[in-house]
């Protein structure tokens, strides 16, 4: 049963502003720094970037509402969130952790990827603009037995620490440090990269459409962005919400959180793609962009040592935002439906993690990228596809079921207006959203995920 432990060992915020921070933090990730831009390359630029903002406008904030009104309404994780309204329901909840908590464990095997190549950067081991030679060296990295793992424990030992400091010590200390430094590298960086010569065919290529490029493959890749960007489906925004008093105006949290991830997915491109085009590298190098061909841009460029390092410090900074917030959703379950200790829970859960996430660093090299699970991927691919294209969207399906159809629009906006006491204008088109618009959207694309599973 929840509640099992005290308010004190299961926390609160200490201010809106840490809040906030944190849940942009959360939100702002590799899915910013690292997908965003890639994204961007591989499916038209413009198109991509316009269709990503009309998802994120019709569906990604009414989610994200929705989440926070779960969690604030109950005070308890996603498991006890929805037990407190429907009991059968809780079930759901336990879809979001799972996501969140395999998104982790391979998480921390990138993050540790990172950490290995801010000590690159610093040592002036991007010395070569050859993207042949560039690959090998990334592959060759991923591709060993033991130092990637020593990377991954790294960066899991981090995010432990952050997280066994609690809500306030430990995610919003951390949160006000990193958000603030993040942006501040990230506009160095931007000013860098818009201003090198030949920069504005990448700003082109971001700003001026190409709809011919539009399709059903950029619709997905952007939904599916969007709630891998936002930690939606996760369980995660509902954990912070639970931590949320009633005073708490949840309608400008909802805009504010998704207005902070965009400014950083959108800065995190203006910040690759132009540089990219400036010194002649390919825009559509898939995941490769950060670990290949920005070595290479990098090495090119006057001061690239500098830039190089502050740019990768700048998302191992994203990339532990949004890994403490993976383990919390995880901690909190523990805490509030079995009576862990949050010391205890915290240890435990990151070191399952880092296990887990073993075989995912090792699926890149030669003796393990053989063997295949789903649909004829390696590990690390098939524990991505589960939790990102399956889990993430049929828990966010059933949210929008559940708060539409079962709790009901009018006793979530009671809710979310503070009991009638805040304005709300977009009301409607919330309602009409989370009721029609979600689900339809959400299950078109889960649909389509398990065609392609299959």
């Amino acid at each position: 049963m929840s509640n099992l432990n005290s308010t004190d060992e299961r926390g609160s915020w200490g201010s809106r502003v840490g809040f906030l921070l944190a849940a942009a933090g959360s939100a702002i990730g590799l899915g910013n720094v690292w997908k965003f831009p890639y994204l961007c390359g591989e499916y038209g630029g413009a198109v991509f970037i316009f269709t990503y903002i009309a998802i994120l406008v019709l569906v990604g904030f009414t989610i994200m509402l929705t989440e926070l009104i779960l969690g604030r309404h109950s005070h308890q994780g996603p498991v006890g969130a929805y037990r407190a309204i429907k009991k059968r329901w809780s079930w759901v909840g336990i879809i979001g952790i799972l996501a969140s908590y395999l998104i982790l464990t391979y998480y921390s095997v990138i993050g540790g990827w990172i950490i290995k190549y801010i000590v690159s950067a610093f040592t002036g081991n991007f010395n070569t603009t050859d993207i042949d030679a560039l690959g090998n060296i990334f592959t060759t990295f991923i591709g060993k037995p033991f130092e990637p793992l020593i990377y991954h424990a790294i960066f899991i030992t981090l995010t432990l620490g952050i997280v066994m400091g609690g809500i306030q010590g430990g995610i919003e200390k951390a949160s006000k440090m990193m958000m603030p430094a993040l942006f501040i590298i990230l506009f160095v960086v931007v000013i860098r990269a818009v201003t090198l010569p030949g920069a504005s065919a990448g700003l082109e290529y971001m700003l001026k459409p190409d709809w011919s490029k539009f399709g059903i493959k950029v619709i997905i890749a952007a939904l599916v962005q969007v709630f891998f960007s936002l930690s939606l489906g996760m369980g995660v925004i509902i954990t912070y919400g639970s931590y949320l008093d009633k005073n708490e105006k949840l309608t400008t949290s909802s805009v504010q959180i998704p207005l902070m991830d965009s400014a950083a997915a959108l800065l995190s491109a203006f910040a690759v793609l132009p540089a990219v085009f400036a010194l002649g590298y390919n825009p559509s190098a898939g995941p490769g962009l950060l670990f290949i061909t920005l070595p290479g841009v990098f090495a090119k460029m006057p001061m690239g040592s500098l830039f190089g390092s502050m740019f990768f410090i700048f998302v191992l900074f994203a990339a532990l935002s949004s890994s403490i917030s993976l383990l919390e959703a995880a901690v909190t379950y523990c805490v509030d439906e079995h009576g862990w200790k949050r010391k205890n829970a915290t240890i435990v859960l990151a070191a399952v993690a880092f296990l887990i996430g073993v075989p995912s660093s090792l699926a890149n090299g030669p003796l393990f990228s053989e063997i295949t699970f789903i649909n004829g991927m390696n590990f690390f691919d098939s524990i991505s596809f589960l939790a990102e294209n399956l889990l993430l969207p049929l828990s966010a399906f059933m949210l929008s079921i559940f708060v539409g159809w079962v709790w009901g629009t009018d006793k979530a906006l009671k809710e979310a207006t503070n009991n009638g006491t805040v304005k709300f204008g977009l009301a409607g088109m919330w309602a009409f959203s989370i009721k029609y618009l979600a689900p339809i959207g959400i299950g078109f694309i889960l649909i389509q995920n398990i065609i392609a599973l299959f």
